[in-house]
């Protein structure tokens, strides 16, 4: 997955608090793109989560749009106390679409709701651009932890459900490569073929 937004809306603070459980008021700008993973339990299964965190600031972006092209989601956060941040929203989400797959699973966080006394961004105008454009919603608090292991718990089952699906149907297609099991080894891993065994490992989910 990627976190995509301007800079400061408290994307690497939420991939703190989901990864180590951890808030930093000092935290600095990403330069770049920055990597973190965790192993959770997902619809019953083991999954490794890889997110890439990525630079809000203009200069960093013919790197950070790099890292669109192989992602399964994509967390696109704005503040709900800076009126500017959720306007640029919707050209995330263009540059996000023009450089991912199609089929991106996105979710829209409004982060910083601790703030209440400076909130600017009423959930209600959130919610609809988040339906006018096929997105789920949440709000969250870095800071307080807040619907924080709930939004990413929620995209990671939702990445998980299509990938599974995709197994499922690829099973049902005629194998283009018969002989591709012998360089397949054994695992634990219950899969209905081979293709989507070596889909789901390099993809989706580890056992």
């Amino acid at each position: 997955m990627v976190l995509i937004g301007d800079s400061g809306v408290g994307k690497s603070n939420l991939l703190s608090r989901f990864v180590r459980n951890h808030f930093s008021l000092d935290s600095k700008s990403t330069i770049g793109v920055e990597f973190a993973s965790r192993t959770l339990q997902v619809e019953g299964k083991i999954v490794k989560a890889q997110i890439w965190d990525t630079a809000g600031q203009e200069r960093y972006r013919a790197i950070t749009s790099a890292y669109y092209r192989g992602a399964l989601g994509a967390l696109l956060v704005y503040d709900v106390t800076k009126p500017k941040s959720f306007e640029n929203a919707s050209r995330w989400l263009k540059e996000l679409r023009d450089h991912a797959d199609s089929n991106i699973i996105v979710m829209l966080i409004g982060n910083k709701t601790d703030l209440k006394h400076l909130r600017a961004i009423p959930s209600e105008d959130a919610q609809s651009f988040a339906e006018k454009e096929g997105l789920s919603f949440i709000e969250t608090s870095a800071l307080e932890a807040t619907n924080v292991e709930n939004a990413f718990n929620i995209i990671l089952s939702e990445i998980y459900r299509i990938m599974c699906k995709k197994s499922l149907i690829s099973s049902t297609e005629p194998k283009q490569n018969p002989g591709a099991s012998k360089n397949i080894k054994e695992g634990n891993t219950i899969v209905v073929s081979e293709t989507s065994k070596v889909e789901t490992q390099n993809r989706c989910c580890s056992t």
